[in-house]
């Protein structure tokens, strides 16, 4: 099969032919048809975030695709099913073994959720890592629910996904981003208002302020800005440390939280479902399989908006 090689980190990436993987027990071999371009694989090809596996390696954690095989013990799932995959740090392609810059992956089937006729392989594919970090930050970390006042700072690809999800629960949302660009985008998207600055969220006390930067100085404004006992969550990570004053944390019991996916399959079955309802869009390019290089070399420049998923040809 073709796929995209890391032989080295700093180095670029090398197309190659290599083994079609093959169904362990609890497994499914998955054809990809469409895979989501993350930052976070800019930084593994940095080496600021380190490679839990041996290089060489295939990145790529954010995929939709048919089943092509089925390994011993799986149960409930049949050769052609269209399907997409919850991940977690520990149990996903690209991150734990060989990812979805590639024709063919191996998935855990207990991390499986069946896709819905109609929805396109590129928002499936985007679900799985954009649709469920933002979901995973506003309702099972920040536990968003209706009536709530919600700061959302940072409205690029994650943010505005998550200030979506906040409105679908019945929030009101408030957003912060200096890129003026976005605000008409986050309006439609149900925005009440937008800011440039977090700092203009300071004495708002909203219930929960996202963090989708994480730059530090948003996290450390995302806590002037709730309320008393407040809830702030962390999921940006723009910078590696993060300084705050421990006064403004203590003396109202602020909940700090970091936030990141667990691979429960049944928040992305949420997401899928909020998708095929079509009150939720990931916005999304498509480029093809040879251009994941490139788009890759666009998102670590800043030019991407939103994300990017190479839609893979051929049955």
């Amino acid at each position: 099969m073709k796929a995209w090689l890391l032989d080295e980190v700093h180095g670029s990436l090398r197309k190659a032919e290599v083994p079609v993987p093959k169904a362990g027990p609890g497994q499914v071999v998955v054809k990809v048809k469409a895979s989501g371009l993350c930052h976070s694989d800019v930084g593994y090809i940095e080496g600021v975030i380190p490679l839990a596996i041996p290089l060489p390696v295939i990145l790529g954690h954010e995929a939709s695709g048919i089943i092509s095989e089925v390994g011993e013990s799986v149960l409930g799932y049949s050769v052609g099913d269209a399907v997409a995959s919850a991940i977690s740090g520990d149990d996903a392609p690209g991150v734990s073994r060989d990812g979805a810059y590639a024709e063919y992956i191996l998935v855990t089937a207990q991390r499986l959720v069946r896709l819905p006729e109609g929805l396109s392989w590129s928002q499936a594919a985007a679900a799985t890592d954009a649709g469920l970090t933002s979901y995973t930050g506003v309702k099972v970390h920040g536990e968003v629910k209706a009536g709530d006042r919600v700061g959302i700072v940072g409205l690029g690809g994650l943010g505005m996904t998550g200030a979506r999800i906040a409105v679908l629960l019945g929030a009101t949302v408030y957003g912060v981003e200096p890129k003026q660009s976005s605000w008409d985008d986050a309006r439609a998207n149900g925005v009440t208002e937008v800011f440039e600055d977090v700092s203009a969220l300071e004495g708002m006390d909203l219930d929960v302020v996202i963090d989708f930067a994480g730059f530090g100085t948003t996290t450390s404004g995302a806590i002037r800005a709730v309320r008393a006992d407040g809830i702030v969550v962390l999921v940006g990570l723009g910078k590696a440390e993060v300084t705050f004053n421990s006064v403004d944390l203590v003396s109202r019991a602020i909940q700090l939280r970091g936030s990141t996916v667990r691979g429960n399959p049944q928040h992305l079955q949420e997401v899928i479902d909020l998708m095929a309802s079509g009150e939720l869009t990931v916005r999304a390019a498509e480029i093809g399989f040879d251009d994941i290089p490139d788009g890759l070399d666009r998102l670590k420049r800043g030019e991407v908006t939103g994300r990017l998923v190479a839609v893979f040809d051929g049955e």
